[in-house]
């Protein structure tokens, strides 16, 4: 449990810099934008490790805090519909991304919650909380901070049409075999 702790406290500690610290963030930037993009891929990166090797570990043998109903298995899936949508908005401004306000933090907020829903185990609350947790944290720093620009496409009236087509393709992708593949678990 110490692995996945220490890999949620790297990963969320350095994506955290920008809602407590942007000053300090800011000031790093100016210095070189180049070296704080490293540290931060390091960070984020050795932390992605300690997550992964601390939440396999923390699975063989799972702590179970609550069983869900399968019914609420197929809640999760279709909650999960929206968030490939969502998490692609940025990058195809229209009138999704201009009505939904941070639609990446919305995304991984549905993602959390579904999987929350779905997945009782101690291993599982932590991972998918400290995501809902941070998302929501951001979500709330967003109101007193810009937005920082997002390469994107033209703003264009097909940019909606475009982001749902490229959305639902990439979620059938994901539900109907890249999941099993990278997590070993079928939502279906």
């Amino acid at each position: 449990m110490l692995q996945l702790l220490l890999g949620l406290v790297l990963f969320f500690g350095i994506h955290s810099v920008s809602i407590v610290a942007l000053p300090l963030r800011d000031k790093l930037v100016i210095q070189s934008e180049i070296g704080w993009k490293l540290f931060y891929s390091i960070i984020s990166l050795l932390g992605i490790v300690f997550i992964v090797r601390g939440y396999a570990d923390l699975n063989l043998a799972p702590t179970v805090l609550y069983t869900s109903p399968v019914g609420l298995r197929y809640a999760a899936i279709i909650l999960l519909l929206p968030t490939f949508i969502l998490s692609l908005a940025p990058y195809f401004p229209g009138h999704i991304s201009r009505t939904v306000k941070h639609p990446q933090l919305v995304a991984l907020m549905i993602w959390a919650l579904a999987h929350l829903l779905v997945n009782g185990a101690l291993a599982d609350a932590l991972l998918f909380g400290s995501f809902l947790l941070w998302a929501v944290m951001d979500r709330i720093s967003m109101t007193k901070r810009a937005s920082r620009p997002v390469l994107s496409m033209p703003q264009t009236g097909a940019n909606d049409i475009i982001l749902i087509v490229a959305g639902l393709a990439l979620y059938a992708v994901f539900v109907f075999g890249l999941h099993e593949v990278l997590f070993g678990v079928r939502p279906f």
